[in-house]
């Protein structure tokens, strides 16, 4: 089923999901990735884990997603791990390709719920605690402002090598 879910829950502290100012528009973001996101704060837990996110346009899904095809939905992630040498040595993150990664996933097993003044910002950031469930991430834009957060339930295009760029 392709489509939208929202993951936002429906308690109190969440009822200013998507209150952003002037860019409420929502983060959208594939069943799949979060899956793998949760699954790698478990396994990092009680470590906070940081993770770089891309995106897909919409339009390059095969499916309709619902959704304007200029529409950047969230779909991978570069290992953490990747580059953490250099960016030791150097105190830049060297191992995300220009013009790459402008969302983050940041898992704070201790919380807090939102981001906070040790996590890398990015235009948008995931954050999620435990337990490890979908109604457990929160998004935010580049100032904290709390975004809705909407699943899509489909599988990125594939890709090749020939689709990397130079």
């Amino acid at each position: 089923m392709y489509g939208e879910r929202d993951t936002s829950t429906a308690d109190d502290d969440d009822a200013h999901d998507g209150d952003a100012g002037d860019d409420n528009r929502p983060i959208y973001v594939t069943s799949g990735l979060l899956d793998v996101l949760l699954d790698m704060s478990e396994s990092a837990e009680p470590e906070p884990l940081s993770v770089v996110l891309t995106p897909t346009r919409a339009g390059a899904f095969e499916a309709d997603l619902g959704i304007d095809a200029e529409t950047p939905v969230l779909t991978h992630f570069y290992l953490p791990e990747a580059g953490r040498s250099v960016t030791a040595v150097f105190g830049l993150d060297l191992s995300t390709p220009a013009g790459r990664g402008r969302a983050r996933f940041h898992a704070h097993p201790q919380g807090p719920r939102e981001p906070t003044k040790r996590d890398d910002f990015a235009a948008a950031v995931l954050v999620a605690v435990p337990p490890w469930e979908r109604m457990a991430v929160r998004a935010y834009d580049r100032s904290g402002n709390r975004l809705a957060l909407r699943e899509i339930d489909a599988v990125p295009p594939e890709e090749t090598l020939g689709d990397v760029a130079p």
